[in-house]
């Protein structure tokens, strides 16, 4: 029984197509460049063969989220909510700046306070896909009414990822 399966990154695909030569069950052909998992034995030759690192591969299933000290995931939420107002403030800077090397560098502290964000978040257990929070938050936004926000991809998201706190 397979654990993983091929994905490949199309932003980092500078087509190559040794892939296309190495995989035995022909996984990678396809006409959209996106790989078959139905196929895909998860053999991993694609990924090693590929010279742009576009090709990874990925468990099938998810291993269940560490628990985390209390005390730990309040302070990672706390830096997490500072965090939130910086890059908010950074983008306020951005949008507002009159100098062109100003504006870059504001976007550039939101784009990295933004990474430092998700790192706090990710350490407290919120944006793994299979922890609970992050599936509450998902049915949360099935309720919600945002505009143009596809339901259709939340609840499958919903249904493919299982929760296993």
């Amino acid at each position: 029984m397979k654990t993983r399966v091929a994905v490949r990154n199309l932003r980092l695909c500078t087509k190559d197509c040794l892939c296309l030569y190495v995989c035995p069950t022909g996984a990678s052909d396809t006409e959209n460049s996106i790989i078959d998992t139905n196929k895909c034995i998860g053999c991993g030759k694609c990924a090693d063969a590929c010279p742009s690192k576009a090709i990874s591969l990925v468990p099938l299933t998810y291993p269940p989220q560490q628990k985390k000290d209390e005390t730990l995931v309040k302070l990672a939420n706390l830096l997490a909510s500072n965090k939130a107002k910086e890059e908010n403030l950074a983008k306020a800077l951005m949008l507002n700046s009159t100098d062109n090397n100003s504006a870059k560098l504001f976007k550039a502290i939101n784009i990295s306070t933004r990474l430092v964000n998700e790192d706090l978040l990710r350490e407290a257990g919120y944006m793994l896909p299979q922890s609970k929070n992050a599936h509450q938050f998902l049915a949360d936004l099935l309720e919600s009414d945002y505009p143009n926000l596809p339901k259709d991809v939340i609840k499958k998201l919903l249904d493919l990822i299982p929760t296993n706190d």
